[in-house]
């Protein structure tokens, strides 16, 4: 599934900028939840902050997954991501 998303073009950095952003949404949520909903009290609006919030770890993991297969390759496969040889940053596979 790691290797279908980063075929796919989505990279790391984008998993990680989700993870962030479902952190601040998770607040979001149950904040939203408590102010809109106020006859079903704090219950309810945790429910919505932490199910929100169960996304973070997720995205996270993809994140170090996708990082995994940026920089760690298969056997014969050329990457594309910036490596450094003797202190000179190169483009591998060029």
């Amino acid at each position: 599934m790691v290797r279908m998303l980063h075929k796919m073009g989505i990279r790391s950095n984008l998993m990680y900028t989700l993870g962030v952003a479902s952190i601040g949404l998770a607040f979001a949520s149950w904040a939203t939840s408590l102010k809109a909903e106020p006859h079903t009290g704090l219950d309810r609006a945790d429910r919505w902050g932490i199910f929100i919030g169960e996304w973070a770890p997720t995205f996270f993991a993809l994140g170090v997954a996708l990082r995994i297969e940026e920089t760690h390759p298969e056997p014969g496969q050329e990457s594309m991501e910036e490596t450094t040889t003797h202190g000179v940053p190169t483009r591998a596979g060029v």
